[in-house]
């Protein structure tokens, strides 16, 4: 019986790990679907005074009003996660002193990110905040 050099046996454990190494490269670099659109918040338009704001402290966001339209801010501060609260010209984080403007520019610091924006749709005479 003649003695074949493993070279079989070589190439089909490559072609294995081949295969298993592209599997996994795929389903990891393939984009999630993402689900259903998920309502944070609702109210009605006229909730919402011109220049004023709505705030969800359960959900810790805030639904604003300026001449533009609606958009909505989370009122997670951006330095270590303490909920900012909403003053009539501003939002300061009581926790370190963090200072942002209605738009969720920071003014002052410690935080050095803006406040994140949450989408909002506009359904009727209902103003949805979407995550």
């Amino acid at each position: 019986m003649e003695n074949l050099p493993q070279s079989r046996r070589k190439f089909l454990t490559t072609l294995t790990l081949l295969l298993a190494a592209g599997g996994l490269l795929v389903r990891f670099l393939t984009p999630r679907v993402i689900g259903k659109r998920r309502v944070l918040a609702t109210a009605a338009a006229t909730e919402v005074p011109p220049g004023g704001a709505l705030l969800f402290r359960a959900e810790r966001l805030a639904l604003l009003r300026d001449d533009a339209g609606f958009y909505a801010l989370s009122l997670v501060c951006t330095h270590l996660g303490c909920t900012v609260v909403v003053t009539e010209d501003t939002l300061s984080c009581p926790c370190h002193g963090s200072r942002f403007d209605r738009q969720g520019k920071v003014l002052k610091g410690p935080a050095d990110r803006p406040l994140d924006r949450i989408k909002v749709e506009l359904r009727g005479d209902r103003v949805e905040v979407v995550g």
